[in-house]
């Protein structure tokens, strides 16, 4: 951990920022000429990524490792964001999912998904929220799923935190309309981060193909629109609209035997 104190900077903070659209909006806003704070868990190479950053767009970058599973962790990371920096980005992008049936779901599995997307999220907010209003103007981004839009079997847990952010989001951003703080809230299909979730993907066939998308195309057009101030954020309208047209009963069985496959 990197702690550079009572810095005149202003900072965006993103959560999960190791890999993945994590690690492309870090890239994105430092192309952008705004200093970062990355946030991830212990022993995920945060420190090469955070002096990477740094030297090749010549910004400030700060790295901080935690588990956000642990609410006290997170409370311990908005407590040092607010002695340290002036916030005026928050991106809360660190989620958990996963493919199981429920019945063979242990407690903290169902309880790492919950915290990490449900809790900490919503801890986190809280507490950088006076900071961040603080601020000339600054902004808020929950990365939510398409997901959040339909209840899935073998997933259960994941698609209910993810409406939970939608929800919060969507209501936050009304609550805050006219403070400077704006909120908005993304809904992105699966990602390319890796080899491994590449593959489960197309296991799911032609939906699972459908939803996979770019991180780097994702970040770029999220900040683009976050500093457009959209409050909703559809990266991709193929996947929402078959979603939104396709009745539950149709739209719950098709999405659940895609993602059987997985198992």
């Amino acid at each position: 951990m990197v702690v550079e104190k009572n810095s005149a900077h202003q900072f965006a903070v993103i959560t999960g920022a190791s890999q993945g659209l994590g690690k492309a909006f870090a890239e994105e806003l430092a192309q952008r000429k705004i200093n970062i704070v990355l946030v991830s868990l212990p022993n995920e190479n945060i420190s090469n990524l955070s002096n990477e950053i740094a030297f090749k767009y010549g910004v400030k970058t700060v790295y901080y490792e935690t588990d956000l599973a642990i609410s006290k962790n997170v409370v311990a990371l908005s407590d040092w964001l607010n002695k340290n920096f002036s916030v005026y980005i928050l991106i809360n992008n660190a989620g958990v999912g996963g493919t199981k049936k429920f019945i063979d779901a242990d407690v903290n599995y169902i309880n790492t998904i919950l915290q990490v997307n449900v809790v900490a999220t919503s801890i986190l907010t809280h507490q950088l929220l006076p900071n961040l209003m603080l601020q000339k103007q600054s902004y808020i981004l929950n990365v939510s799923s398409m997901a959040a839009f339909s209840p899935i079997g073998y997933k259960t847990v994941y698609p209910a935190s993810k409406s939970f952010i939608h929800s919060f989001s969507r209501g936050l951003s009304e609550e805050l309309k006219k403070s400077n703080v704006f909120v908005s809230v993304v809904n992105p299909g699966a990602m390319k981060t890796n080899n491994e979730v590449k593959a489960r993907i197309k296991k799911q066939g032609f939906l699972g193909k459908l939803t996979l998308l770019d991180p780097k195309k994702v970040s770029k057009y999220c900040i683009q629109q976050l500093f457009r101030k959209d409050t909703l954020i559809m990266v991709n309208p193929i996947s929402y609209a078959i979603l939104k047209i396709l009745p539950i009963w149709i739209r719950l069985p098709l999405m659940t035997n895609a993602i059987k496959r997985e198992i």
